[in-house]
């Protein structure tokens, strides 16, 4: 893959990633847009989705795309908090874990991709 083909998917991913958290904490009263059943029902699965999806448009080394994305979120919560803090960490360990349905849906797609017929 070009690196500009990279580049766009990388920007796309961390577009999506951030508007989806900050419209997630937007449209509820929560500081933190994880804390919402709106995010879960709603974000979180568009978030797989726009993973799978880029996996697909982007299916060389897919898994970064959920990687970058919610790497995104991450650092969305912290502008929207104004402050990274001791839990930081927990934060990030918390988001490798969410991406990991997403990098799956990369993959996937990616494998859809290259093999059309399975």
């Amino acid at each position: 893959m070009s690196s500009t083909k990279g580049s766009t998917a990388f920007a796309i991913a961390i577009i999506v990633g951030a508007v989806l958290w900050f419209a997630g904490a937007a449209m509820t009263d929560w500081r933190e847009a994880w804390d919402s059943g709106l995010y879960w029902s709603l974000f979180y699965p568009l978030a797989i989705g726009a993973c799978g999806l880029l996996g697909y448009l982007y299916p060389e080394r897919s898994w970064r795309w959920a990687v970058a994305l919610f790497a995104a979120q991450f650092v969305a919560m912290a502008l929207r908090s104004g402050e990274i803090g001791n839990l930081a960490p927990l934060g990030l360990i918390m988001f490798g874990i969410l991406s990991l349905p997403g990098v799956f849906a990369a993959l996937i797609a990616a494998r859809l991709k290259r093999n059309p017929s399975h």
